[in-house]
């Protein structure tokens, strides 16, 4: 994720400009760039969009996904919804009790039912999932979260 700058969140606000409806569009373009949604960011949209600072903090503190600060690692969203539950999906939880390289956090429907366990990495689902295919994902996480580190 790219550092914050006042040009990409202004390259953001122009982008939702004149849009009904618009605060969600840019919270999720403000997570999906900047890994998080802080307090300067929401006076910037508050601003932007004619509203008041609480009117926007609230939506961010509403939803699961917006997050004031940035995640200290890398985060996995385990489906814990009823499907994934039926194909073994607590299990699958369980199996992870204790492991500190990423966050897990559940979420409630991927909308793949069909085919769960599922887990979603930033923007990527993953299907199928068992113990092994978990670990090696929890795996695969962690070393590019680690080689990332090394880059910066």
């Amino acid at each position: 994720m790219a550092p914050m700058t006042p040009t990409e969140l202004d390259r953001i606000l122009a982008a939702h400009a004149g849009r009904e409806g618009a605060l969600l569009p840019i919270l999720h373009d403000v997570q999906a760039a900047f890994g998080h949604v802080g307090e300067e960011t929401v006076r910037a949209i508050a601003a932007a969009l004619n509203l008041s600072r609480a009117e926007v903090h609230g939506v961010v503190s509403f939803y699961h996904d917006f997050h004031e600060t940035p995640a200290p690692r890398p985060v996995i969203k385990l489906c814990r919804a009823e499907s994934c539950q039926a194909r073994g999906g607590e299990a699958l939880a369980a199996t992870l009790a204790g492991e500190t390289r990423v966050t897990i956090e559940p979420v409630y429907c991927l909308g793949l039912c069909s085919v769960g366990p599922n887990a979603m990495v930033g923007d990527g689902l993953h299907a199928r999932l068992n113990a092994a295919r978990l670990s090696a994902l929890v795996e695969n996480v962690a070393l590019e979260n680690v080689a990332g580190e090394s880059r910066a």
